[in-house]
């Protein structure tokens, strides 16, 4: 077995530990991004609130595992597929690992070369493997600079229960319950401080800079809400570079602190739990904070929440989205990773003002 990372009560130590409970056992894999794994969190709590006797375990990396602390009968189980697990023999010997818990189904909502290589091997295995219809004949059409069909696609959400639903699990995802705010340990009020304060987050990165709104913008918008002195700002980031920026932009402000590097993923999540509202792109972060209910202003650039990707229980005016009659050709793409030529600053299209008054609106 793959060894696990630190999180016993979340995390098997142990084979005997994910199949000892009665009842059908269902596998979901989900390698990465952090947002589509945070996305499938939502329909786990839906899942297991409509089936208690289900037990389901994650198939992801083990730095995703606090993501799902709080579901009841889910367990992560740490995919290693840059050592233990990689390459076809890897691959082979995870299936082998994956029979020997007993699992009974598998719900891939994935759907990239690694799982079609597990699919193939559950299926010599006797195993029933459901797939994820990510709808990329929609989304091709939607992202087309020609006929684009400009409509709303079905949620990821929702296409992922709909891989439960082909397995006999049907859901209603509008009776999802949040998770709580979480308790703040003495290491993370060493940095936040207690005061009265509201809490803003702003996570200003993405995987693709055609999806951040820019600096000197961002710089703009947390000026105008530093001088409301009634507000925290704590600005999340990770990686040295963007550590590096936050460090140094949150130095030049009275009520603003990075808290990128500072705390481990686990205490970031308790953190979020405790926002007010989260300012962040088209990210991760949206999807983390939509887990907590956390109120979640999304800043779109050439991709669009029509693509399916919005944050989870969230209102559409909290999508702030660029003038899409000067940029009529967006979304040019699903994860932001195509941008057309005159489409560079897409995001300077939304204003500063605009984004500060959608903050203040929502506290």
């Amino acid at each position: 077995m793959a060894s696990p990372p630190s999180k016993p009560e979340k995390i098997s130590s142990s084979r005997r530990e994910i199949t000892r409970k009665e009842g059908e056992h269902i596998l979901v894999i989900r390698f990465s991004a952090m947002g589509d794994v945070a996305i499938l969190a939502p329909v786990l709590q839906a899942v297991t609130a409509s089936y208690p006797s289900l037990k389901i375990t994650v198939l992801t990396r083990g730095f995703f595992a606090p993501i799902f602390r709080n579901i009841p009968n889910v367990w992560v189980y740490n995919a290693d597929l840059k050592g233990l697990h990689s390459g076809i023999r890897g691959l082979c010997r995870l299936a082998s690992e994956m029979r020997e818990l007993e699992v009974s189904a598998v719900a891939d909502v994935h759907d990239v070369l690694r799982t079609n290589v597990l699919r193939s091997i559950f299926y010599l295995f006797g195993i029933p493997v459901k797939q994820i219809d990510k709808g990329r004949a929609e989304k091709k059409a939607l992202t087309a600079e020609k006929n684009k069909v400009f409509t709303q696609l079905k949620p990821t959400f929702q296409r992922y229960a709909d891989v439960f639903a082909q397995l006999g699990y049907p859901v209603d995802l509008s009776k999802v319950t949040f998770h709580n705010k979480q308790k703040l340990s003495p290491s993370i009020l060493k940095i936040t401080g207690s005061d009265q304060k509201k809490w803003v987050g702003i996570a200003p990165f993405a995987q693709h800079n055609s999806k951040v709104y820019p600096m000197d913008l961002m710089e703009e918008v947390i000026d105008r809400l530093d001088a409301q002195q009634n507000l925290k700002i704590f600005l999340f980031g990770g990686g040295a570079a963007e550590i590096e920026k936050l460090d140094s932009l949150a130095g030049s402000y009275e009520n603003v602190t990075s808290i990128a590097g500072k705390l481990s993923f686990e205490e970031e999540l308790d953190l979020i739990s405790n926002l007010d509202v989260m300012l962040s792109m088209d990210s991760g972060n949206a999807h983390l904070a939509a887990l907590y209910g956390i109120s979640v202003i999304t800043l779109w650039g050439v991709t669009h929440p029509y693509a399916g990707f919005a944050a989870f229980g969230q209102p559409d005016e909290n999508n702030l989205l660029p003038d899409l009659e000067k940029y009529p050709s967006v979304p040019t793409s699903i994860y932001g990773n195509v941008v057309p030529k005159g489409y560079e600053d897409v995001m300077r299209s939304i204003p500063p003002e605009r984004v500060v008054q959608k903050v203040l609106e929502v506290l």
